[in-house]
């Protein structure tokens, strides 16, 4: 079974899981809408008439949970790699001519298909409650960096799959993706200094909620060196977590 074929396989059972479908697309699409719907008008989002800033709430909403949504759908493989385990589908591929370098690919690649696919259902919301992002190149720079950020992310929905049952996915992803978010700063602004700061600039979430500041027109390289080197040594980590847990599994069987 050829990489394109087991990819083409996946998206087509995600889709028809529907707890799945709607939890990791339709879900944060859903939380924009009661949560900037109700401010759509506000173009002072946190400020004062003294001071103001200029803030436009549908898209400041819109940016917290891009971060939110696709961590969301990486981390959602996780759960279908527990649910064929719990068949016995993972050990039917052990036993075809698949390699694991082509089973990891495809899991990988189907996390980030269903991302993307949040991330343009969240754009497309955004655009439909009047957010303008200028210029158009900001799109693509945010969106790139926000697929970098993911793949510590999509590399842990792996590891996560082989270690946990069907049963505890669903509190683990939960409380992963609202613990992640909330250290990352996806539901308010971190500043300041001080110990939990840098603890929440050590994790990849920060930096995944920061590629979303470009659209609220910050700088067009909002890491830096440091977010650069976190979100590597966090991928690299989490890579070997996931080759870890995949080998503990197949021994174990």
């Amino acid at each position: 079974m050829t990489s394109t074929t087991y990819v083409k396989y996946e998206l087509l059972r995600t889709v028809r899981n529907k707890r799945s479908f709607i939890f990791s697309l339709i879900f944060p699409v859903v939380m924009y809408f009661l949560l900037a719907l109700p401010n759509r008008k506000n173009h002072n989002f946190g400020g004062t008439p003294n001071n103001p800033t200029h803030l436009f709430a549908p898209q400041y909403y819109m940016l917290g949970l891009l971060a939110f949504g696709s961590m969301i759908a990486v981390l959602s493989s996780g759960a279908r790699i527990a649910a064929e385990r719990q068949v016995g589908w993972n050990r039917t591929l052990r036993l075809t001519p698949m390699t694991p370098r082509t089973y990891f690919r495809a899991k990988i690649l189907t996390g980030y298909l269903m991302a993307a696919i949040a991330i343009v259902l969240l754009y497309a919301s955004g655009l439909a409650l009047g957010v303008r992002i200028h210029p158009v190149s900001d799109w693509f720079t945010m969106t790139g960096l926000v697929l970098v950020a993911l793949v510590p992310f999509a590399a842990l929905g792996v590891a996560l799959g082989h270690l946990l049952t069907v049963d505890a996915m669903g509190p683990a992803m939960g409380g992963i993706t609202s613990l992640f978010a909330f250290l990352g700063g996806t539901w308010f602004p971190l500043t300041g200094h001080g110990f939990f700061i840098d603890f929440c600039k050590s994790l990849p979430s920060f930096w995944l909620t920061r590629a979303g500041r470009i659209g609220l027109g910050g700088s067009s390289d909002p890491w830096g060196s440091r977010g650069w080197l976190t979100v590597a040594v966090w991928a690299a980590a989490a890579t070997v977590f996931a080759m870890w847990a995949y080998r503990r599994d197949t021994q174990r069987v």
